[in-house]
């Protein structure tokens, strides 16, 4: 094999690392969790484009909800054992003001649009093949070329946690319970959100 394409090959092999195991102790893949105080909380790009559905989606139609962005391919094995977990989460928490927004990086919306039904996703998924609204997400909170990862966004439209590697229901729900408080009240429609990034 030819040094280059042993190279690449190596590097694949690591960015591929972080979905070798559904497991949060394989020791392959970073499993970090950071959160943030109100005053240090960044705001979230209000990334927007073409869900998986083939219909519009934008981070701004679910401003005044607490939202959980979670990144995902289908190829990735932590974004299967955790996709029940997530669903269960937007589904439990919906009446409290809480929502789950995917991010597929699937080069086919199609295959993203597939794995969703296969997995009974409850919730809709921005459909991000190049990654490039996710490069518009603050430097340094997630690796961006690491599946999965989950940010947890204060009804503020700020970024209050920020988790690499799989996560589990019980962990998503303790982050997500101090954010609930009072719900806002967001006039008739869908309520802006500036675009930041």
């Amino acid at each position: 094999m030819k040094p280059t394409k042993a190279a690449a090959l190596a590097l694949a092999l690591l960015m591929l690392s972080g979905c070798a195991s559904a497991h949060l102790d394989d020791g392959q893949a970073p499993h970090t969790l950071h959160t943030y105080a109100p005053a240090d909380r960044k705001a979230m790009p209000d990334l927007t484009g073409t869900a998986i559905d083939g219909r519009p989606i934008a981070v701004h139609d679910y401003r005044g909800n607490v939202l959980v962005i979670n990144t995902w391919a289908s190829w990735c094995g932590p974004c299967r054992a955790e996709a029940s977990d997530l669903s269960a989460v937007h589904t439990a928490f919906h009446s409290r003001g809480v929502r789950v927004m995917g991010v597929d990086a699937d080069a086919s919306r199609e295959v993203g649009a597939s794995f969703a039904r296969r997995h009974k996703v409850v919730y809709r998924s921005l459909h991000d093949p190049r990654s490039v609204e996710l490069l518009r997400i603050p430097k340094g909170l997630v690796n961006p070329q690491a599946y999965p990862y989950t940010l947890v966004v204060d009804r503020q439209g700020r970024i209050a946690a920020a988790r690499m590697g799989q996560i589990s229901r019980s962990e998503l729900t303790a982050l997500i319970e101090p954010l609930l408080g009072s719900p806002s009240r967001p006039t008739a429609g869908r309520t802006g959100m500036s675009r930041t990034g």
